[in-house]
């Protein structure tokens, strides 16, 4: 107990001091699992043999995140995706391993060998991806749903290819090394293998049978698993629901992700493909948001201490060997990769941003690689001194995709689409007001004023926008309002208010700041991102300032009133005290508001801030106190 708690401690301790580090210096928190494991293992030695006992456990990161995925994906999206899941996954996973076999056998390797190799390095880490793509924001780009579905397509591929691996032996079945000189960060269905020595061979349903019967079997489990989706998940949930134990919804979540890693064991399946299946099933559930929200701190915890345990496993002795050889070889899998994916990704209309996202973010070799060395080696297939320095590379590819998806971010901000780049519009007209940014916010004003009867000239530098004005029927002019000469021909000089609605903060307090300085008389309305905004504005010169989201938030807010218990014109009127209130308050604290210094960190803006909070609840509550005087 005692020996358990240490570790418990030392792996707890290392993730909550390297992680927020790494986070805060923009590297995610993979790369601090990764480093906490490092730390703790090879370099402290602080933990040792029972890191690949946690590996087992940590395991169920990678099911769970894949069960919550599929909590996200209808059935129907599932087959809207088919083009891709085929197409791009089967062309990466086919044309990877071509390539990388070809350079497995010009370093000398047998065809068979090489096949191997190639197969087990074309597939890349879901674990590591999905996490940074969802961390980032990124699953729902181009690039980001492109990933996916390869990734989702490698899963699948790992079953066929265990079951072709075995072919490929050169001999008798190896027994497999338990003396620690092949290590297994993740071990599924596949594995299909205790440890050697006298650890029992695992349970299986379909050990025995003849291939039409592991065929019936295997249907049957996927079929139990649909039908169990779709008839009993509601059943059991209202069941659990009667009893009003918060804690049951917990224990029956981990049930279902538990339960189908182990049916889809039994019949030698993956249990990440089977808890995948199950969260496609439940997407449509009522429980979907409940099942989510039960399961989303439990993979969290299993995803970070399968990352640590990959850190801790590796093996520094045989890396210190010949480093720069390993450091070559495991660059050159992520080139020979990454240069299939451009291709591969260019020939599916990928471009540019969504298309470096796919290269650099599938480039590495992934932990379902980890499971394929270890089959392939107690089958004979890989030699054991070749299979050692494939874990090291595998290992080295994962610890450099951190530094890739940074070099996307560098990308990513130096890059520019120039697809959707024009040359400015001649304007050759002009108005008494102008409107520079036509989004969700200018728009309405644009609406407004001109069904009012008053004229305005557009300026924004999207030509998709530009050409959805056109169409139905109002003018606009492309360029970037920033632009003196632009705004120089579109009236500047003469105009009487100008409207800087553009959708980045920083572009509106540079056109207010010019703007102001050109005409000190020009009336500027100017929209603000958050308070700090607003300060910026009111140095800049702004004349009216409008928060995007101040009014709709008061509105809602004035909704909750009336449906908690007061009057329509109860609400409104608090409503109308607390606009008041609020501006008020920031002319004052825009007094006390100093650039580059963050408010928290400003006394004098803190406490006033504070006084003037108290006197907005006293206000509120003197109009509650009236309210009651006039109804009695």
């Amino acid at each position: 107990m005692e020996n358990f708690l240490y570790q418990a401690t030392i792996y707890l301790a290392a993730a909550v001091i390297a992680v927020p580090i790494s986070a805060r210096l923009g590297l995610g928190s993979v790369l601090g699992y990764l480093a906490a494991g490092i730390i703790i293992g090879p370099v402290l030695g602080l933990v040792g043999a029972e890191t690949e006992d946690l590996q087992h456990v940590a395991e169920f990161g990678v099911v769970m995140m894949l069960f919550l995925i599929g909590l996200e994906l209808e059935p129907r999206a599932l087959w809207n995706m088919r083009d891709r899941l085929i197409g791009l996954g089967g062309l990466q996973i086919s044309i990877s391993t071509l390539l990388l076999m070809a350079t497995a056998m010009a370093a000398g390797q047998t065809w068979t060998v090489a096949l191997a190799i190639g197969l087990t390095l074309s597939l890349s880490s879901t674990a590591i991806v999905l996490q940074t793509l969802s961390e980032k924001g990124l699953m729902q780009t181009n690039g980001g749903r492109a990933t996916f579905s390869v990734l989702l397509t490698q899963d699948i591929a790992v079953i066929p290819i265990l079951a072709f691996l075995p072919l490929l032996a050169a001999g008798p079945v190896a027994q497999f090394l338990g003396d620690g000189s092949i290590r297994r960060p993740i071990e599924s269905a596949a594995g299909q293998a205790a440890e050697a020595g006298d650890h029992p061979v695992s349970a299986s349903l379909v050990q025995g049978l003849p291939g039409w019967g592991v065929t019936l079997v295997t249907i049957a489990a996927v079929g139990f698993i649909i039908l169990a989706g779709v008839y009993l998940t509601r059943p059991v949930f209202r069941f659990i629901h009667a009893t009003r134990l918060r804690e049951m919804y917990t224990a029956l979540a981990l049930v279902i992700v538990v339960g189908i890693s182990l049916l889809m064991t039994l019949v030698g399946l993956s249990p990440a493909l089977g808890a995948f299946l199950a969260g496609v099933v439940l997407a449509n559930s009522e429980f979907r948001h409940e099942l989510e929200s039960d399961l989303e701190p439990f993979k969290g915890l299993f995803l970070g201490l399968f990352f640590i345990t990959v850190g801790a496993g590796i093996n520094f002795k045989l890396f210190f060997r010949d480093p720069l050889d390993l450091i070559g070889l495991a660059l050159l899998v992520i080139l020979a990769k990454g240069i299939v994916l451009y291709l591969v990704g260019r020939a599916f209309g990928l471009r540019r941003r969504d298309n470096w996202l796919f290269t650099l973010g599938l480039a590495q070799a992934g932990e379902f690689g980890f499971v394929l060395l270890a089959f392939s080696t107690k089958q004979n297939v890989i030699p054991t001194d070749v299979s050692q320095k494939l874990l090291m590379i595998i290992a080295l590819t994962m610890l450099i995709t951190p530094l890739l998806f940074i070099l996307y971010d560098v990308l990513e901000r130096n890059m520019r689409d120039r697809k959707t780049e024009m040359k400015p519009d001649k304007i050759d007209d002009q108005a008494p007001i102008i409107i520079a940014g036509i989004g969700r916010f200018g728009q309405i004003v644009n609406r407004l004023v001109r069904a009012s009867g008053f004229k305005t000239i557009v300026l924004d530098h999207n030509m998709e926008t530009i050409q959805l004005m056109r169409r139905f029927g109002y003018q606009g002019f492309l360029g970037d309002p920033t632009r003196p000469e632009l705004l120089r021909a579109a009236g500047l000089d003469k105009a009487r208010i100008l409207v800087a609605a553009m959708d980045q903060p920083a572009q509106v307090t540079k056109l207010v700041a010019y703007a102001r300085r050109q005409r000190p008389d020009l009336h500027i309305v100017a929209r603000a991102f958050d308070r700090n905004h607003v300060y910026e504005l009111y140095q800049a010169g702004a004349d009216d300032i409008v928060r995007e989201l101040f009014d709709s938030s008061l509105r809602a807010g004035r909704y909750v009133l009336e449906n908690a218990g007061l009057s329509e014109y109860e609400a409104a009127g608090a409503e109308r005290t607390f606009y008041t209130h609020d501006r008020q308050s920031l002319r004052e604290l825009a007094q006390l508001w100093q650039p580059g210094v963050p408010p928290s960190e400003n006394p004098e803006y803190i406490a006033r801030s504070r006084e003037l909070a108290k006197d907005l609840e006293t206000a509120l509550m003197q109009l509650a106190e009236e309210h009651d005087k006039k109804s009695a």
